[in-house]
């Protein structure tokens, strides 16, 4: 939802989850014998068991002739080519990346493009879990591993963000509930001016959704079907909805509570959580 709402801004474009900045640190550690045709195939052939390189629009022969742009290549500058060509497919000058993973590489991430700005969106875990199980890339259907998972990326993007120059927190929860308020903070921290387009989002999220191929396994094998994604999306197609909110307390099983909370307990105390 996020994602759609700042991509609504006129300046400002953000692509389907990215996930290959998680190389910087291997690719950096090439220095000099990094070659720019290296750092072309780790990124369109990542992640590499299922590539994503097609959800971003941008053909083959124009990232390698951006990079070739760069007169003396680094990794940093890679990175920041496959952005600038996505953000030029829709006429915007500034770029931006929602990929939850990263939420375990923020220190790494901020080292290699120190101008980033991280939005850090927290949400009830319990209401987190019961979303993702859903997901075709979700962890595991057992509440104790979807417990795991949520407070190990949340503690340790919190952990991390503590190191960056430029990190602020977002409840899910105050975005759904005042979206106007938290888009225009949001703004100010990255330096945009607020728009009123960003409260509809909606109005074009069907598009910006419809960047998402279907995804095949590296045996050729399709995983998920375009519109299979786009099903597990739908809810991003509306305005928010405050009824998403604690809707746990409506759709969890007792039995599913004791399992999450036994393992993520302290971490929703710690945030102000409900228990």
């Amino acid at each position: 939802m996020l994602r759609l709402m700042l991509d609504a801004h006129p300046q400002l474009a953000i692509p389907p989850e990215t996930g290959f900045l998680v190389l910087a640190p291997a690719l950096k550690s090439e220095g000099q014998r990094l070659q720019t045709e290296d750092f072309v195939e780790a990124i369109t052939n990542f992640p590499p068991e299922m590539p994503a390189w097609l959800d971003f629009g941008i053909p083959l022969a124009d990232f390698r002739r951006e990079l070739d742009r760069i007169r003396s290549f680094d990794v940093a500058d890679g990175f920041r080519a496959f952005y600038r060509l996505y953000a030029g497919r829709f006429g915007k000058s500034r770029w931006g990346d929602k990929t939850p993973l990263y939420a375990l590489h923020l220190c790494d991430i901020a080292d290699t493009l120190p101008e980033a700005h991280f939005i850090h969106v927290i949400r009830d875990g319990r209401d987190v879990s019961l979303s993702l199980r859903q997901c075709w890339f979700s962890p595991s259907p057992d509440m104790k591993i979807l417990a795991a998972h949520w407070q190990r990326h949340v503690a340790e993007g919190r952990r991390q963000g503590a190191c960056c120059r430029r990190y602020i927190e977002v409840r899910y929860e105050a975005l759904v509930r005042q979206p106007a308020a938290v888009l225009e903070e949001i703004c100010a921290f990255v330096g945009l001016p607020y728009v009123s387009q960003l409260e509809r989002y909606h109005e074009t999220a069907m598009v910006r959704l419809s960047e998402h191929r279907g995804r095949q396994s590296s045996d050729g094998l399709l995983a998920i079907t375009p519109e299979e994604r786009l099903e597990q999306q739908r809810l991003a197609t509306r305005p928010p909805d405050p009824s998403r909110i604690e809707a746990w307390k409506e759709t969890m099983t007792a039995v599913e509570r004791s399992d999450f909370e036994g393992v993520a307990g302290d971490l929703l105390r710690d945030l102000g959580y409900e228990m």
